[in-house]
């Protein structure tokens, strides 16, 4: 208990899946919670489900695009929970396409959020967290930043890109003495609303299910628990040597 204890985080797509479950356990671990979300609703009630447990946690509206939203959220953060030492780069979307078939607008608007969005969440949280003695930035890739896929090539570029902009600004860090550390985490599929609409897309929902099941050699999918004791550790201080990494959680995927 209290690994995180009288930290402040801020967790972007908060509102569901991995990043409410970040939250969750970062707040049950003694941090106080920003989650930010483009969904005001589910956000606002995930930042009240936690708070209900005697948590500090709020949620702020925030387009990750958007380098003022950036701008914003970090202050409001620093103004009303004090200071700024674990972010967690979540927010993203999936978008399926080969590399013949997409659309330069679908390109430039899934690298948007899930590359432009970490990199300025990246480069506010360096900034602030530079005034409150270091910090932990986690960005959570993919297994389709380590591996290729015939069909993810926008999100592929993506997921590998932020593998890389993570060892870079953690080379960054390291180098300037900020004690802040950046890591990058590497999900396998887990169940989350953006696979479970996958899956319900398909002609077969039940065998789509076995067949993502099947991609892993513990045979069934993740959970956004699994991610979310990725992120606490991460995030505590028990990693404080730990910076430039790969944590990968994929459920034996990528051993293959």
């Amino acid at each position: 208990m209290n690994r995180v204890q009288g930290k402040v985080a801020i967790v972007t797509g908060g509102a569901m899946g991995i990043g409410q479950a970040s939250a969750r356990l970062l707040a049950a671990e003694g941090a106080a919670v920003a989650l930010t979300d483009v969904n005001r609703t589910a956000g606002e009630a995930a930042a009240a489900e936690i708070a209900a447990t005697g948590a500090r946690a709020i949620f702020l509206p925030h387009d990750v695009a958007r380098e003022e939203d950036w701008h914003r959220v970090v202050a409001d953060v620093v103004k009303n929970l004090g200071r700024l030492n674990i972010l967690v780069n979540n927010a993203g979307i999936g978008v399926v396409g080969d590399i013949e078939h997409t659309t330069l607008p679908a390109w430039r608007h899934l690298l948007a959020i899930n590359l432009d969005g970490v990199f300025l969440g990246t480069k506010a949280a360096i900034a602030a967290m530079r005034r409150f003695e270091g910090g932990s930035i986690i960005n959570i890739s993919s297994i389709e930043g380590l591996i290729g896929d015939p069909d993810l090539a926008a999100y592929n570029a993506s997921k590998g890109g932020v593998r890389l902009l993570t060892k870079s600004a953690a080379l960054y860090c390291a180098r300037e003495k900020t004690r802040i550390r950046v890591n990058s985490i590497h999900p396998g599929y887990i169940w989350t609303p953006m696979v479970e609409h996958a899956v319900n897309a398909s002609p077969d929902p039940a065998a789509a299910r076995r067949h993502f099941e099947e991609l892993h050699p513990v045979g069934h999918l993740g959970e956004p628990a699994d991610i979310a004791y990725g992120v606490l550790y991460l995030a505590s201080d028990e990693s404080k040597f730990v910076t430039g990494a790969e944590l990968v959680i994929d459920g034996g995927y990528t051993a293959q």
